[in-house]
């Protein structure tokens, strides 16, 4: 399952974007530190192939991949010194896998800004130098314990400490360690410790509906995201609130009534999943029709761990068929008649869309 924290500046829309994610209803009130306890919900992923296998399927029971969304208190400048409610709640998202940062892309004198001025760039920079900060605090208590444990001759603790030194310097001058220069065994050393400036960063422009794409604010986020190699996804959060508060059977006729494909807040974890590499598997049968998520490139007998470890360590094949065929042939049956079906091993790499049953050992 996909998690993702929500940061910003308070006031710019987060609680916003999460009640229409995850139509939670939450108090999202014009005022700074509305969100006082940090905020979950579990957000379904779009994905129209789903509702397709299950009616060829004739499945009972229809369950999509969910995405994992934590809100917390918004930030301000001097937040890990204590400032506004301090960044205590950071560690409610240190076990996310991606950072959803919020950032105000509309002038509004009615919606108080902590600062007093839009300026989404400036926003951005204050938040990724509070993560940086708060980071620095975590890496330099690893840094004492590694150094102690350095002196009694372990060698693993002396290289960990090499590795937290690398990224000590860095972090007190606000720089991300995503920017930096690691390799994968310092990669590996830093993951226990979760750093948020490690974490893959989608910005969440917030937009008004009457400016959208032609906002000034948001062009000027676009070029800072391609500076920094990080995504964009343009969303007016108000509206994604509207369209959030209808019925199922009505958002899609009020979206088209709009111009509009889909919603913004499916472009949203579409877009998360595109960065963090994700894709999905499909399992269907007539009691049910589900989607998992994988990371691309992932081997059967890791996909079938999604589902339980107990699939991956007894995993003996898989029985796969493809999204296309599986629809064009109507289903297992069509497929297996078409020669559609295929019984893979180990090293199989699963596709994105895939169909499969998976063999195993109890």
């Amino acid at each position: 399952m996909l998690k993702c924290g929500i940061v910003g500046l308070p006031n710019v829309g987060k609680s916003t974007v999460f009640n229409a994610l995850t139509q939670s209803g939450i108090e999202a009130a014009n005022y700074p530190f509305c969100t006082i306890e940090p905020n979950v919900g579990m957000v379904p992923v779009a994905d129209p192939r789903l509702a397709e296998i299950a009616a060829i399927a004739g499945s009972a029971t229809v369950i999509p991949a969910v995405t994992q969304i934590v809100d917390i208190a918004g930030l301000v400048q001097g937040a890990s010194q204590g400032e506004g409610l301090g960044n205590q709640f950071l560690a409610n998202i240190r076990d996310t896998d991606a950072i959803l940062h919020v950032v105000r892309c509309f002038d509004n004198d009615d919606i108080i800004h902590v600062e007093d001025r839009v300026d989404p760039v400036s926003d951005s920079a204050l938040i990724d130098l509070e993560l940086a900060l708060s980071d620095l605090e975590t890496v330099e208590k690893a840094l004492v314990k590694a150094n102690k444990a350095g002196r009694s001759g372990a060698a693993e603790a002396r290289a960990l400490a090499d590795v937290l030194e690398k990224v000590k310097g860095p972090l007190a001058a606000g720089q991300a360690v995503r920017t930096l220069a690691l390799s994968e065994k310092e990669q590996a050393q830093l993951r226990p410790y979760q750093l948020l400036t490690n974490k893959p960063v989608l910005y969440v422009a917030n937009v008004d509906d009457a400016d959208g794409m032609d906002s000034s604010h948001l062009a000027a986020v676009r070029e800072m995201a391609t500076a920094q190699g990080a995504g964009v996804v343009a969303i007016c959060a108000a509206l994604e609130s509207e369209i959030a508060s209808l019925p199922p059977a009505d958002q899609a006729d009020f979206l088209e009534s709009l111009g509009l494909a889909e919603s913004g807040l499916d472009r949203l974890v579409r877009a998360s999943y595109q960065l963090l590499g994700l894709e999905t598997y499909f399992t269907a049968g007539p009691k049910e029709a589900r989607a998992w998520t994988m990371p691309a490139g992932a081997l059967a007998p890791q996909a079938a761990g999604m589902i339980h470890t107990d699939f991956e360590t007894g995993f003996i094949r898989a029985e796969v068929i493809s999204y296309a065929d599986y629809i064009a042939h109507q289903g297992e049956a069509g497929a297996k008649a078409a020669g559609k079906w295929r019984s893979e091993g180990k090293t199989y790499v699963v596709q994105d869309g895939d169909v499969i049953l998976f063999r195993f050992n109890v």
